[in-house]
């Protein structure tokens, strides 16, 4: 009988323990960053697009008047100068920095790279990474002091190197102030750029730009050809990124000019910045950040499918 149990025991094993529920498990690690978004992100946006429709001067009771502060903004010329003005540090920070940083991640890898040694490679992408760790509070404060129309160092190289009739006053004028910030902005911008596309190249096949060096291909016709396509993930996110960066611009802009001089380089997030608090107009101000986050979510949401779309055009 025992013997006959054992038997039955070895035929029919135990069955094997339950395995563990996978799609809770990663909900609990989830948890922590979905309770920090809701808190961070979500409750401020939406108390931010209640106060949007009133009337309020951060003191009492604020009063509700519905819509009448985006009328009001579809009115206000300020506004919409400072829209253009992001349209110009879009420039700056997103399309000059993206074309910049792709020739010079290919020139650093595939050339420099190759001719002195990688160690060169990443002294010189460090160096171009420099201004992104720097805190943007004090490259401003560098760059006003090299700005200054008095004894600025950009004006003492002109007027030692015999060009003393170019010197202006570069953030104070306001023909070209906005181009003077726009110039700071692409120096502190490029090094983002630049790392990451140095990190896409890393997964380029190498024998594609050997094949093509065989085939007698320069090395122009190899980053048309070649560096482009393999790296066009790497550029959307770039892209992006950079965008989003520059439609919500805020720090440069308040250490170097404060939205001046007369208002020629005022941008959205300064705009809303110096509505809430030098004016008091909460209301007001709250309005015209909500419509620079949705501006922003509509724009991040079309790049995203711009990039799947191609992504999948690849692969089909």
């Amino acid at each position: 009988m025992g013997e006959w149990g054992e038997g039955a025991a070895k035929k029919h094993p135990p069955p094997p323990p339950p395995r563990p529920r996978t799609r809770d498990s990663y909900a609990l690690f989830l948890l922590p960053g979905i309770l920090a978004f809701l808190t961070i992100v979500v409750v401020p946006f939406l108390m931010n697009t209640g106060v949007s429709f009133t009337e309020w001067q951060g003191i009492g009771s604020p009063k509700w008047t519905g819509l009448a502060n985006y009328r009001e903004l579809m009115d206000d010329a300020e506004f919409w100068a400072s829209f253009r003005h992001s349209l110009f540090m879009v420039v700056a920070m997103a399309a000059v920095p993206t074309m910049v940083g792709l020739v010079l991640a290919a020139a650093l890898f595939d050339y420099v790279g190759k001719h002195f040694g990688s160690r060169w490679a990443a002294v010189l992408r460090a160096c171009f990474y420099l201004p992104q760790v720097l805190p943007i509070a004090v490259a401003g404060i560098v760059w006003s002091w090299i700005l200054a129309p008095d004894n600025g160092s950009l004006n003492e190289l002109l007027k030692a190197v015999g060009l003393g009739s170019w010197q202006q006053d570069w953030l104070g004028d306001p023909d070209i102030a906005l181009y003077s910030v726009m110039g700071v902005m692409v120096w502190v911008q490029i090094g983002f750029p630049l790392v990451v596309f140095m990190a896409g190249l890393q997964r380029v096949d190498p024998q594609l730009y050997e094949a093509a060096e065989l085939d007698g291909a320069g090395w122009w016709r190899r980053f048309w050809h070649i560096t482009l396509p393999q790296i066009r993930p790497e550029i959307y996110v770039v892209l992006t990124w950079c965008t989003i960066a520059a439609l919500k611009v805020f720090g440069a802009v308040y250490v170097l000019t404060k939205g001046g001089p007369g208002g020629a380089t005022d941008v959205p997030s300064y705009f809303s910045f110096s509505t809430f608090f030098e004016k008091t107009q909460v209301g007001y101000g709250a309005a015209i950040s909500t419509i620079l986050t949705v501006i922003i979510l509509v724009l991040s949401l079309v790049l995203l499918k711009l990039q799947t779309r191609s992504e999948e055009g690849d692969r089909a």
